[in-house]
C-alpha cells in the first residue's frame, strides 16, 4: 500500500502538524481561487446574457451566450466546427513548436559564442520591433495561400521572443558558479549541461507561457491575411457578411483553446518543479 504524499511529494506521515495545517490552508486557498474564477466567469456570461435579453445593447452588435451556443451547435451539426478548429490548432501547434525549438537553439548558439552574440544582437532587436504583418504580402508570394504561410507567420512572431527570453535566462546564470566549475576543470559543454541549462529551466517555462499567446496571435493574424479555413477565417467571413454571432462564437472557441493550451504548459511547469 502506497503512502499518501503532500503536494510536494513528501510522505504525509512525515509532516509535522504545523506543516500539515499549512498544506491544508494551501489546498483550501487553491480551491477558493478556482471557485472564484468559475463564479466570475458565470457572472460575466450571465450579465452578458441579461444585457442582450433586455436589449440594453442591441444583441445584433454584442450577440449573447445563448446565441453563441446556438451558432456553435449549428457549426457542429454541419461538420465544419471541428474542421476549422483542427486547421487553426494544427497551425498554432506547428508554429509554436518550431518557434520554441528555433528560439532555444539560437539562444544556445548565441550563449556559446560571445562574438556571434555581439554581431547578431542589433539584428535581433530590429527583427523584434518589425511589424510582422507588414511582411504579409511577401510571405504570401514566398509560401502561397496555404497553411505554410500561416505557420511561417506564427514562427516569425514567436521565434524572436523565444530567443531573447532564453538568451536572458542563459546569461543570468550565476557567474561565481561558472568560475567554480571552471576551477574544477569543467569544459564549456559540461558547464552548459550541468549548470546553465538547469538554472534556465524557470526561464524556459516562462518562455513557453509567452510563446503560447504569441502562437495564437500569429496563427490568427495569418488567417486574417490569407486563409481558406480556420477560426480566423470564420471571424473574417462573419465580419464580412455581418454574422456577428459567428464572429463571437469563433472568438469564444479561440479563448477556450488558448486557455487549454496554457493550462497544459502550467501543468508541465508543476511537474518540472516537483522533479
Amino acid at each position: 500500500m502506497k503512502n499518501k504524499t503532500d503536494g510536494a511529494g513528501v510522505p504525509a506521515a512525515a509532516c509535522s502538524p504545523e506543516h500539515a495545517l499549512y498544506l491544508k490552508k494551501r489546498r483550501r486557498e487553491g480551491l477558493l481561487v478556482q471557485i472564484a474564477r468559475f463564479s466570475l466567469l458565470v457572472a460575466l456570461f450571465g450579465a452578458w446574457e441579461l444585457v442582450a435579453a433586455v436589449k440594453l445593447v442591441d444583441p445584433f452588435i454584442i450577440s449573447s451566450p445563448s446565441r453563441i451556443a446556438v451558432q456553435i451547435a449549428a457549426l457542429a451539426a454541419d461538420g465544419s466546427l471541428f474542421y476549422h478548429i483542427g486547421v487553426t490548432l494544427w497551425e498554432t501547434l506547428a508554429g509554436f513548436a518550431i518557434a520554441v525549438a528555433l528560439g532555444t537553439g539560437t539562444a544556445l548558439l548565441l550563449w556559446w559564442s560571445e562574438r556571434l552574440r555581439r554581431v547578431l544582437e542589433p539584428y535581433i532587436v530590429v527583427l523584434n520591433s518589425l511589424p510582422k504583418i507588414a511582411l504579409g504580402p511577401v510571405i504570401i508570394i514566398w509560401f502561397g495561400t496555404g497553411s505554410a504561410a500561416i505557420v511561417f507567420i506564427t514562427v516569425l512572431i514567436g521565434v524572436i521572443i523565444a530567443t531573447m527570453q532564453m538568451l536572458g535566462g542563459f546569461l543570468a546564470t550565476d557567474k561565481n558558479k561558472i568560475l567554480l566549475l571552471r576551477s574544477m576543470g569543467a569544459n564549456k559543454r559540461q558547464i552548459l549541461q550541468k549548470l546553465v541549462l538547469p538554472s534556465a529551466l524557470p526561464q524556459f517555462v516562462g518562455m513557453l507561457k509567452i510563446c503560447v499567446g504569441m502562437a495564437w496571435i500569429g496563427s490568427i493574424m495569418g488567417e486574417y491575411i490569407v486563409s481558406k479555413a480556420g477560426l480566423g477565417y470564420l471571424i473574417v467571413y462573419g465580419g464580412q457578411v455581418f454574422k456577428l454571432d459567428l464572429v463571437m462564437a469563433a472568438t469564444v472557441i479561440l479563448c477556450a483553446l488558448a486557455a487549454g493550451m496554457y493550462a497544459l504548459v502550467a501543468l508541465a511547469e508543476r511537474l518540472l518543479v516537483r522533479r
